[in-house]
């Protein structure tokens, strides 16, 4: 048992998993762990592998299944995608927290929902990178370009960092936001939603949908896609009113 599964247990405190999206890395939470552990919860940002829908929730599954005691799990934009396929059915998850995130339906895929409504301009600013892939051929990774990062990503962060996070980017794999989700875990599991009004990757008016489908606790902020960055406190706010309404 890992010493955040034993702390969880000890206390009855829920474990918050954090998973992070394309474009960022666990670090990006950096700022909402900090305000989480000072609340008293134990934290694990995953390092979301971005090679495949299926594949990245079978990883996050194994993380999941590796903790005791109740999961509260939050997801940020294709981070979303993933913890909704891979908590369905995980024990002890109590709750789902979607920031500026996907909850896609089963048969969806990311980039469909992220173009089910005008305003993303994310895509324009991508640029793909040939990389050789297990067993041979050729995969493409997304990457943003560095001089657009700031604007399309991280408008309401400062320069300096927003520069730190361009040149740190994890890149997806592209066939990941066509792949088609086999689970929603949104079904089954009380969700809360953070929607970005200034958002210029996942539009506010999608993000709004998947909330009211999945009949999800929505609160929202003037906030660009790096809301974790940006609003770390509003981050965790929210994380911590899914733990209280699911396990007080």
């Amino acid at each position: 048992m890992s010493t955040t599964s034993r702390e969880s247990t000890a206390t009855g405190t829920p474990t918050v998993v954090l998973v992070h999206g394309a474009f960022a890395e666990s670090a990006s939470w950096n700022g909402v762990v900090a305000d989480l552990k000072r609340r008293g919860y134990p934290v694990v940002a995953v390092a979301n592998p971005l090679r495949g829908l299926r594949e990245d929730a079978v990883y996050l599954r194994s993380v999941l299944d590796s903790l005791t005691g109740p999961i509260v799990i939050a997801g940020h934009s294709y981070g979303g995608s993933v913890m909704s396929e891979a908590a369905d059915g995980a024990e002890g998850v109590v709750a789902l927290v979607y920031v500026a995130s996907f909850n896609l339906e089963v048969g969806e895929s990311t980039g469909e929902l992220a173009a089910k409504f005008p305003g993303a301009e994310l895509g324009s600013a991508l640029y793909p990178v040939p990389y050789p892939a297990a067993g041979g051929g050729t995969g493409t990774d997304l990457y943003i370009r560095q001089d657009g990062f700031r604007a399309v990503f991280a408008a309401d962060v400062d320069p300096e960092t927003a520069g730190l996070m361009a040149a740190t980017q994890r890149p997806i794999e592209a066939t990941a936001l066509a792949d088609k989700a086999t689970r929603a875990a949104w079904k089954t599991i009380p969700s809360w939603t953070m929607v970005t009004t200034r958002d210029l990757a996942i539009p506010a008016e999608s993000m709004r949908f998947m909330a009211k489908r999945a009949g999800s606790t929505t609160v929202e902020i003037d906030a660009s896609h790096a809301v974790t960055v940006s609003r770390p406190a509003a981050v965790a706010d929210l994380i911590d009113a899914a733990a209280r309404a699911t396990t007080s």
